[in-house]
């Protein structure tokens, strides 16, 4: 027996979550489009409800976050008892692994998926099961060959981050049908909102006893910030995680903004519209630069490169333009970028940099010098 503090075992092995960066080393006003937040923020009776809140944090928060949880509802057509917050759908996907696997079980997911899925399941004990997408889609007939009697957990963000592809419904509810009976299928609907009629699996989490929906506050609603999640399935699996949920995880200001937030649905039909209108913009203006990307149904789009080398010599540039973008080498897209759909001026800035870029290199092609990230205006 060691005689030294030590970690649980796999604990050491979870590389730390980097999130997009913020800051460009001597420039003040950079852009940022590296994180999928909303270029137009919060709403204004979310910032209403914000100031007013103040007034009682001295107050410990409701623990069962019903007035939350009906508002979520009544937004939805979903039934409030059905429905769990928490510190974004990060904690609702930490809540899950820590409730339904351990040592010795396993957690599928797929190779571009989000990094807490992997996270949150080598901190329960469990096993990470890595499975390939098909030309950055969901590869259902590759997750059903992937799973066996140790499955505990399906995750799927759909759509996906970071390519911005999704299947459909259809693709879903096969994937549900194929699952082994001890497994949850986890719908990850961070970005369902961007997605016109797309309900993010609420249907299907509403009907079937192994299907479960996460969503969030942190995208379309603006308020990435406070960090407000909610999950949503069947009774017996929110009763489940409901026990291991500290009872005030969530303050009186993000119980109170997100209920604002949420019942003004005005706003996320303008963010939709606008986010739609300059995302189209934005990869046709890349494709014509050369840089294509997969037809995304998010508040982003995957920028893809020759290579790796191409890429990251990309990623200086723009931020010696201040312009912050995501490298995603850690979603095994080593010759991608990750760039959010910003307002009009941000993506037509970032587009016009881009191109600079494509012809600079263009340029230095065949003159033995190569291109220098950074040089000249």
């Amino acid at each position: 027996m060691s005689d030294r503090i030590q970690p649980q075992p796999g604990i050491m092995d979870i590389a730390l979550y980097q999130g997009g960066a913020a800051h460009v080393a001597g420039v003040s006003d950079a852009i940022k489009l590296s994180s999928n937040e909303n270029p137009f923020g919060a709403s204004e009776k979310a910032k209403e409800a914000f100031l007013r809140a103040v007034h009682r944090i001295h107050r410990y928060p409701n623990t069962d976050h019903r007035a939350l949880r009906q508002a979520i509802g009544e937004a939805h057509g979903l039934d409030a008892d059905r429905i769990i917050c928490g510190v974004g759908s990060d904690e609702i996907i930490h809540f899950l692994c820590q409730a339904y696997a351990g040592p010795g079980n396993e957690v599928v997911f797929t190779e571009h998926g989000f990094l807490m899925y992997k996270i949150s399941t080598m901190a329960a004990g469990a096993t990470p099961v890595e499975v390939k997408e098909r030309e950055r889609v969901t590869d259902v007939d590759a997750i059903l060959a992937a799973c066996n009697e140790r499955t505990r957990l399906v995750f799927i963000a759909n759509p996906n981050n970071p390519t911005g592809t999704m299947i459909g419904l259809a693709e879903i509810e096969r994937l549900a049908n194929g699952l082994p009976p001890q497994a949850i299928l986890v719908l990850d609907g961070a970005y369902a909102e961007y997605v016109p009629g797309y309900d993010g699996g609420a249907w299907m989490a509403t009907t079937r006893p192994n299907v479960v929906m996460t969503r969030t506050f942190s995208k379309i609603y603006g308020l990435g910030g406070l960090r407000i999640g909610w999950g949503y399935g069947p009774r017996e699996i929110i009763d489940v995680l409901n026990r291991i949920r500290g009872p005030f995880n969530l303050s009186t200001v993000q119980l109170e903004v997100a209920e604002a937030a949420v019942r003004d649905q005005d706003h996320v039909d303008r963010c939709r519209a606008e986010n739609a209108r300059m995302r189209t913009w934005l990869a046709e203006a890349l494709a014509e630069k050369g840089v294509p990307s997969d037809t995304s149904t998010a508040n982003f789009i995957l920028a893809r490169f020759a290579d790796e080398a191409e890429a990251v010599a990309c990623d200086a540039w723009l931020q010696s333009q201040g312009l912050i973008v995501r490298r995603v080498a850690g979603y095994n897209l080593p010759n991608c970028l990750r760039i959010t759909v910003g307002d009009e001026a941000s993506c037509r800035r970032v587009a016009h940099a881009i191109g600079l870029f494509k012809a600079r290199a263009t340029a230095t092609e065949g003159q033995g010098d190569g291109f220098v990230a950074g040089a000249g205006a």
